[in-house]
């Protein structure tokens, strides 16, 4: 009998081949499961290949009896469905976990190689084997052997066909390869059994090493599932986000359109690139890397903010751990392009420090208008107290060779310039005061001096700066301290009297130019070690629009002549600088009380 025939060659060509795809597959690192899964299955059908090929040899042309052979071909025949399984079980979920009911799979291909080999007891796998397949009469067991085998199979086979069209589409060149590589053996038995054809020994292990040899390369070809149908690819490439999905080694696997043009990577070969090599150049790129690994270790999607000084561009980045049964098989990160927005913000920023430098500005101008008030009483009060004291020294000059005046007269005299001096002194001080409160409030509009002071001082320095507003607005302000004068804070004495006299400011306001009207400056503490500073006014109250915005928009309710900075501005020192809280209290027609809650030193 020939030994070489069409079918030999054929075999001897799937057998260079499969040892070529296993020599390929290798060679990939780091070598996942699905690697491994895909060599077990490879290798029980080198296996067979070669046992058959041995088989042919020895027994036609030494006459070697091919049973034995047929006990080593056995081992791989055994195996392959249950490699084959879990081939199709790691191609669906990318990574498993092997459970102790795994082993179930392997006890009928183990009882299936004992009865083999101890056929000649009992004949139940064998009772006449001839290498001629149409000579040969099977056991009773062998039939069990072959439904499991087929079974395993198909069962394997819809795993792989229905994954596939799920993920890459019916029509995808990876599902096309699986379902031929999935038809090639059936359609061989199915030919053989109904001797269509002539079933040769040769022709199973090359059906099934065509099929295996098409799952390869439908599987590592295209990259683990990443060929998409050409509709679902659209749709992600025209997506405004960009995004990448990773596997478990940080390798690219998938990516779409818009992350190439945004990221500027179209003569760039993307796939199976370590993410972070992309980015190596980026100068927050040690960031990205601590809240990536951190999502990965606890398994919660985090989102950080990303500068990319390559291209210019900020994003904010969502970091997506991908798990599957609780084990982990990659990453999605999802790149959001806010550069625009961050744009908008520093352009709202920059207006709203604009904004707040003008009120600042009319603060200050308020100030003057106050200072001019203040000084102008006392500096009126030493001139008159000069020309006093003129008028003694001139006196007393006169008086020196005039005999009638006695000594009695010039201690008369001396009291009087001495009560002037003291009155000069006062005035003085008082100036004083006054130079230093506003002198504070000027420095506010460029630097903040964060010291130790006391409600006295507070409330002296508040008394003096409004005292030309009140009355110029015939309003008085009652002053109630409930703690002592020495009460200790900390923080910036400047900011905090700028929000007081702006809240006493509002409140004057709220009275339209109404006369002979009240406002109460109470400094209470409560039980919590906590200084409450309430303003208290007995105007119309807050309208309704305006009270859940007060301290978030730039809101007022003095139509043009106001800004809305006075409280946004207020709430923000108060928070900033302080660590406090601003409440506020009103009620149409009674009145709005605005309380300012610092903790004490």
């Amino acid at each position: 009998m020939e030994i070489v025939t069409i079918p030999f060659i054929l075999l001897i060509i799937s057998i260079v081949l499969s040892i070529i795809l296993v020599l390929y597959v290798l060679r990939q690192r780091p070598l996942k499961q699905l690697h491994k899964a895909f060599l077990c299955t490879i290798s029980c059908i080198i296996l067979i290949s070669i046992g058959v090929l041995l088989q042919s040899i020895m027994s036609e042309t030494f006459g070697v009896n091919p049973i034995y052979y047929e006990y080593f071909i056995y081992i791989g025949t055994c195996f392959l469905p249950v490699a084959f399984f879990f081939l199709a079980l790691t191609f669906k979920n990318t990574k498993i976990k092997f459970q102790k009911s795994y082993l179930l799979l392997f006890v009928v291909p183990i009882i299936t190689l004992l009865i083999l080999w101890t056929n000649d007891l009992h004949h139940l796998f064998y009772i006449k084997y001839s290498s001629i397949i149409s000579d040969t009469v099977y056991g009773q067991y062998f039939y069990i052997h072959s439904i499991y085998t087929y079974a395993l199979f198909i069962v394997s086979m819809v795993i792989l066909l229905t994954t596939s069209f799920k993920t890459s589409g019916l029509f995808s060149i990876q599902s096309i390869l699986l379902l031929i590589g999935s038809l090639i053996p059936i359609a061989i038995n199915v030919l053989g059994t109904t001797k269509i054809i002539s079933m040769n020994v040769f022709l199973t292990p090359i059906s099934f090493a065509i099929t295996v040899l098409l799952y390869g390369f439908a599987i590592f070809k295209f990259s683990l599932l990443n060929v998409s149908p050409i509709a679902l690819q659209r749709i992600v490439d025209v997506m405004s986000d960009s995004y990448l999905v990773l596997d478990t080694d940080e390798s690219i696997i998938d990516y779409n359109g818009t992350f190439v043009k945004t990221f500027q990577m179209q003569n760039q070969s993307i796939r199976k690139k370590k993410i972070f090599d992309l980015f190596h150049d980026t100068k927050n790129i040690e960031n990205f890397k601590q809240s990536f690994y951190s999502a990965i270790k606890t398994g919660k999607t985090c989102s950080i903010e990303f500068f990319d000084s390559a291209i210019d561009k900020h994003f904010n980045i969502e970091l997506s751990p991908l798990y599957n049964k609780k084990i982990f098989i990659g990453s999605l990160v999802l790149f959001k392009d806010i550069t625009q927005h961050v744009t908008d913000m520093q352009r709202l920023k920059d207006s709203q420090e604009t904004l707040m430098e003008a009120e600042r500005l009319a603060s200050l101008g308020q100030l003057i208008g106050g200072i001019a008030h203040n000084l102008k009483t006392p500096i009126m009060s030493i001139a008159g107290a000069t020309e006093g004291i003129s008028d003694l020294i001139k006196e007393y000059d006169s008086s020196i060779d005039d005999p009638e005046v006695n000594s009695q007269d010039h201690h008369e005299i001396a009291r009087d310039m001495m009560t002037w001096t003291k009155k000069i002194k006062e005035y003085s001080e008082y100036m004083s005061d006054v130079i230093t409160a506003v002198k504070g409030q000027a420095v506010v509009m460029s630097e903040s001096d964060t010291v130790t002071f006391d409600v006295e001082e507070l409330v002296k320095r508040i008394d003096i700066l409004m005292r030309h507003e009140l009355k110029n607005a015939i309003v008085y302000l009652n002053t109630s301290l409930e703690v002592p004068e020495n009460t200790q804070l900390h923080g910036d004495i400047n900011s905090l009297v700028q929000v007081i006299n702006n809240m006493i400011s509002n409140s004057i306001q709220a009275y339209a130019g109404k006369p002979n009207q009240t406002i109460d400056l109470i400094v209470h503490k409560d039980d919590s070690n906590h200084l409450t500073i309430s303003i208290k006014d007995y105007g119309p109250g807050l309208p309704d629009k305006v009270k859940d915005k007060i301290f978030t928009e730039m809101i007022t309710t003095k139509g043009k002549n106001g800004t809305g900075l006075g409280l946004y501005m207020s709430y923000s020192t108060i928070k900033a600088h302080f660590g406090g809280d601003i409440t506020f209290e009103t009620k149409k027609g009674t009145g709005t009380t605005f309380n300012i809650i610092l903790p004490i030193e």
